[in-house]
């Protein structure tokens, strides 16, 4: 398997240009598409893949999007950015016909549905007049089963490419001081509350899958999945809905309310994605054994049950016991971090909420250092084959 990574422009235009003299494009699927059970979750798929929640008011009429996309966005460079392409609403014939090296091929890209978390409205006469975004463009990837950044679409799995920051820098809605900050984000990350105080201390976008027992979101268990959904589709996506916490100070009412009736079917769906399995070649299984005696020496105290966190049952770290940096949790109403859930490890590097480690051995000499942990190299080497199997 390739796995999804950000793309060169000049790598996007070779690309492109290969694409450009394929008729059929089979494209094996590495993993399965995540299966629905019951309408609920059907319903919460559609949702996650496709509903702006009617955010196409601010994205539109506010933020003009629609005209950066329209005047600006090629295919190539919307690649370049991280954007992804579902090969299975692809038509690529079509494509082809309207220009990939042009913005009249991105426009027939969003006019199929193929653009992964991005959704766009034609008037008769063919011209983009709306575009709104949906949860997906955040939290799902392809597999770049064609090429790189098109592909099957991989559901609850982080867009670590994604430029959030520069592609919101672009839009006129921003002063140039602010655009300077967001363009500084790095791929993969975005910051949940500089629209509201201006700081900027970018996190790492955290994967939307194996979530079925991990009771609070978000790295500082603000609360339950519901109401980060919420929060995100109302305060982040500018979707058209409510959303109130009084610790925040947030009341937001809008009528009609296109966000609350969705809440249940989407967390259907977000239960229903399981963690990626690893790949069984990318670790050492003798280790790995080896490694689990390690972690449960040092590490199960926090990292406990089916979900490997203690927050499951109410508990939060201050940021100088795990050796985190405190600038985010600052900001928030818990003040503290919860243990971070350990699932399919292997899929999302960089760790932690900053994404301070780069690799998985960054994180055990990272506590190593800070719970001054007695462990020999080999220990370390074990420990880190044990989280890779996770």
């Amino acid at each position: 398997m390739v796995k999804p990574s950000h793309v060169p422009l000049r790598a996007a235009r070779t690309c492109i240009a290969a694409l450009s003299l394929l008729v059929v494009a089979p494209g094996c699927r590495q993993f399965p598409e995540t299966a629905v059970t019951n309408d609920l979750e059907a319903r919460g798929r559609d949702i996650f893949r496709d509903d702006t929640f009617g955010d196409e008011r601010f994205w539109t009429d506010t933020a003009r999007l629609h005209e950066l996309v329209a005047r600006e966005i090629e295919p190539l460079e919307a690649l370049g950015l991280g954007v992804k392409v579902d090969m299975d609403r692809l038509n690529l014939l079509k494509f082809v016909a309207h220009n990939p090296f042009g913005t009249g091929g991105t426009k027939e890209l969003l006019r199929q549905g193929a653009v992964v978390g991005m959704r766009g409205t034609f008037d008769e006469n063919g011209n983009l007049v709306k575009v709104g975004i949906t949860c997906a463009l955040c939290h799902s990837t392809v597999d770049n089963a064609l090429l790189p950044g098109i592909g099957h679409r991989l559901d609850g799995w982080p867009n670590r490419d994604l430029e959030v920051g520069k592609i919101l820098s672009k839009l006129p809605i921003f002063t140039p001081q602010q655009k300077a900050v967001l363009a500084s984000w790095p791929p993969g990350y975005y910051d949940p509350r500089f629209n509201f105080d201006g700081k900027s201390t970018p996190l790492t976008l955290p994967p939307a899958h194996g979530l079925a027992q991990v009771k609070n979101e978000t790295y500082t268990a603000e609360g339950p999945i519901s109401y980060w959904n919420a929060y995100v589709a109302v305060t982040q996506m500018h979707g058209h809905g409510n959303f109130s916490d009084p610790r925040l100070g947030i009341n937001i009412v809008q009528t009609p309310d296109d966000v609350t009736p969705k809440l249940a079917a989407l967390r259907a769906y977000q239960h229903s994605i399981p963690a990626p399995p690893t790949p069984g070649a990318s670790y050492d299984r003798g280790a790995a054994d080896r490694g689990k005696r390690v972690f449960d020496a040092n590490c199960a105290s926090c990292h406990v049950g089916g979900s490997l966190t203690d927050n499951n049952d109410g508990v939060l770290h201050a940021p100088s016991e795990t050796g985190m940096d405190s600038a985010y949790a600052a900001r928030t109403t818990q003040k503290r971090y919860r243990t971070t859930p350990l699932r399919a490890l292997w899929q999302h590097a960089p760790y932690f909420h900053d994404g301070s480690a780069k690799t998985l051995e960054d994180v055990v000499d990272h506590y190593v250092q800070v719970r001054r942990f007695q462990l020999s190299r080999g220990e370390r080497r074990d420990l880190v084959e044990y989280l890779k199997s996770l």
